[in-house]
């Protein structure tokens, strides 16, 4: 096969999500999707214009296989996914109950994916990539995981890959004091780290984005952006320091995915090998996108789509997707 552009790896659910906005209790019909943050960015960069590939263990189960022929669909690369007959694939429900008031519900304890060892990655695969992404989801799953985290970091130190590190915290899965040990940890490893406000403030203390950043950065030569939602990111290099405002959103659908699109648009422009600026602003014109349809990955868009998206509007027209 061709070189890859990115690795990633974590779990994906089956993703149930009513179209009625109403209580989970008095709902009959669920029709089935896929979310998972790690390929949520695996099929952005597809759509980009990137080569990915894409590990997971998956339940031997219709939910798995279900997983598997959609991410590889999306143009994904999945050779070297596992299926295994000790757990089930997790499910994940969705309840929106008006516009901005959304909850999620996990049924992924003791899942197919919290059964990832370090030694299912495979070296030669994996180094075949410039980037390795890795999200704060993964650890928390299992001591298991966390190890086979671990070593992907070591595997990518040790082949010269760049790291983007997306805390992508959830405290479903473990507690605050756990999450802020393990992240900051994983953080240090990172060339390039993600956080949104509340993440960073997890794992600094800190409150403001400039503190945040320069707690995350300490001595070392890293790149941080923090996500601020509709107000767009904070930018903190070495020698960069700037707020890149966001895009305009008519009305928010759904939220969910809105970050792993950012962190697609990242990755994208440092395969591009644009100016961090430029990186920024259109990683914020991803998620303002995304935030305005259905579904985790859905809205993901080509490159074309958020290059029109971009335009001033006067000159956009209609957005190829």
């Amino acid at each position: 096969m061709n070189k890859l552009d990115v690795f990633t790896f974590g779990e994906t659910m089956v993703l149930f999500q009513p179209e009625q906005m109403m209580p989970l209790e008095y709902i009959n019909q669920f029709p089935k999707g896929m979310g998972g943050a790690e390929t949520n960015v695996a099929i952005g960069l597809t759509r980009l214009g990137h080569k990915v590939g894409w590990f997971s263990k998956l339940g031997n189960d219709p939910f798995g296989r279900c997983i598997l022929k959609t991410v590889r669909g999306e143009g994904v690369e999945t050779s070297t996914c596992l299926f295994t007959d000790q757990a089930p694939t997790g499910l994940i429900f969705k309840e929106q109950l008006s516009a901005d008031h959304m909850n999620v519900y996990y049924y992924r304890k003791g899942s197919a994916a919290s059964l990832i060892e370090p030694e299912d990655l495979n070296e030669k695969y994996i180094s075949q990539a410039k980037i390795l992404h890795l999200t704060g989801i993964t650890p928390a799953l299992s001591e298991s995981s966390y190890n086979a985290v671990m070593k992907a970091i070591e595997i990518a130190k040790k082949h010269q890959m760049l790291i983007v590190f997306d805390p992508n915290v959830r405290l479903k899965l473990w507690s605050k004091e756990k999450a802020k040990q393990v992240l900051t940890e994983i953080a240090s490893h990172a060339d390039v780290i993600l956080p949104g406000l509340d993440e960073g403030e997890l794992m600094t203390g800190f409150t403001k984005p400039e503190e945040v950043a320069a707690a995350l950065m300490g001595d070392q030569d890293k790149t941080i952006i923090i996500k601020l939602g509709s107000k767009g990111a904070y930018l903190h290099t070495k020698n960069e320091q700037a707020y890149i405002e966001g895009f305009p959103v008519q009305q928010v659908v759904d939220p969910v995915g809105a970050g792993d699109g950012f962190a697609a648009g990242i990755i994208s422009g440092i395969l591009r090998k644009d100016p961090w600026p430029l990186i920024v602003k259109r990683a914020n014109a991803i998620g303002a996108i995304v935030v305005g349809m259905r579904g985790d990955y859905e809205g993901l868009p080509t490159f074309e789509a958020v290059e029109q998206f971009m335009k001033p509007t006067n000159e956009a027209k209609d957005v190829i997707r």
